[in-house]
């Protein structure tokens, strides 16, 4: 055997483990990560930090370390049925479980977000005006937003209504 057979042999084998690698990763499970899917789906696609899931199962049997709840919430960034969102440089970041979108086979539904100077909810806008707005940005200044990680800041309405009182 030359040294380029033996040398693309190798390649060959080298990459067929990697690739035997990478398909065990992605689809070895584990009972904790069965937890924290579990504790995704009943978000309903609302915000959430890694501090909620573990003060979520601090309170439950099944208690889980912030290292393995990043751990998990990164695979599922990575298989994208999870978006994480960076509010500012003061807060921890969101994450918000999509995987029914995803598992229908449709695409996230891009919307702004608006934080609550007050409160620090974070709040969906699905909002026809600002698509015009991104649409307006896009077409005349040749600014295209993303939406995923555009934040407006303002006082919700619980808030306003606790100052007029």
């Amino acid at each position: 055997m030359t040294k380029s057979e033996k040398r693309n042999k190798l390649i060959t084998v080298i990459n067929f483990w990697l690739g035997e690698r990478q398909f065990m990763k992605t689809t070895y499970k584990t009972k904790q990560q069965d937890l924290v899917l579990k504790f995704l789906k009943s978000t309903n696609g609302a915000h959430f930090t890694a501090e909620d899931v573990r003060n979520y199962f601090s309170s439950s049997e099944n208690s889980l370390g912030v290292a393995t709840i990043y751990r998990h919430l990164e695979k599922f960034i990575e298989d994208g049925s999870v978006v994480k969102y960076f509010i500012d440089d003061k807060s921890a970041a969101c994450f918000q479980y999509v995987g029914t979108e995803c598992e229908k086979g449709e695409k996230t539904n891009p919307h702004f977000h608006i934080k609550c100077e007050k409160c620090g909810r974070l709040i969906h806008l699905d909002c026809e005006e600002l698509e015009h707005l991104q649409n307006h940005l896009q077409n005349e200044h040749g600014i295209r937003l993303n939406p995923f990680k555009t934040v407006f800041y303002g006082v919700c309405a619980d808030c306003d209504s606790q100052c007029e009182k």
